[in-house]
């Protein structure tokens, strides 16, 4: 059966994973994320709280698994991933996944964490402030996306993605959303074992996936 990719795609396939597509402004964004998970090593290695890192983490593992499974559907459907982003890039890593994108979410979760107050109690606008902070970035990120969409930098292709229930909010909750949800889940765990356990299982459902993917030789 033969592949009938989008032009979207078509272009997403353009330079992956080449090196020769890398740019010199790469670097310093590399090193403005070595620069930050180095001060917050820093700080749990004092304290103790290990937590900023583990949000960190568990947020940058679920984008990993929907880029996994947004690359399995890129190549079972023979056409297109659910988003693709065709545009100009550092270095494209999948055909939805750049290395901007990695950047900005390898930070994403250190903003969250660190947006939580004091206390768990404590509450914004009538709800507990870290569902508050969950939803705002999860709008955030939303409103992010569309702009992108709308610069052709991101391209959705499947209407059920973009127009389920009437707006974006498949993209809101699956997308997004349930990252700080996770990330949530992960601060109420009692013990450095189960957080552990629990950071480390979302990153090995993606990455068997991705292994599985590149011995039956899929591209995306």
């Amino acid at each position: 059966m033969l592949f009938a990719y989008t032009e979207a795609s078509q272009r997403a396939l353009d330079g992956l994973r080449d090196l020769s597509m890398l740019k010199w402004y790469a670097v310093p964004l590399f090193g403005l994320v070595v620069y930050t998970y180095i001060k917050e090593i820093k700080q749990a290695r004092a304290t103790g709280n290990w937590d900023p890192i583990l949000a960190a983490l568990v947020l940058f593992g679920c984008d990993f698994f929907n880029e996994t499974w947004n690359g399995w559907v890129f190549h079972l459907s023979r056409r297109s991933a659910v988003w693709t982003t065709p545009g100009d890039t550092a270095y494209r890593v999948m055909v939805g996944w750049n290395i901007e994108i990695i950047f900005i979410f390898l930070l994403f979760g250190l903003a969250y964490y660190h947006s939580l107050l004091p206390e768990k109690g404590q509450k914004i606008l009538g709800l507990p402030n870290r569902w508050f902070f969950a939803l705002f970035y999860a709008v955030v990120a939303v409103v992010v996306e569309v702009i992108l969409n709308a610069a052709d930098l991101l391209v959705w292709e499947y209407p059920w993605w973009y127009r389920s229930f009437g707006g974006v909010w498949l993209i809101f909750i699956l997308g997004y959303f349930y990252w700080f949800a996770a990330i949530n889940l992960m601060l109420d765990m009692k013990s450095m074992r189960k957080k552990l356990a629990f950071t480390g299982a979302i990153y090995a459902v993606p990455v068997f996936m991705n292994l599985l993917a590149a011995i039956l030789g899929w591209r995306y």
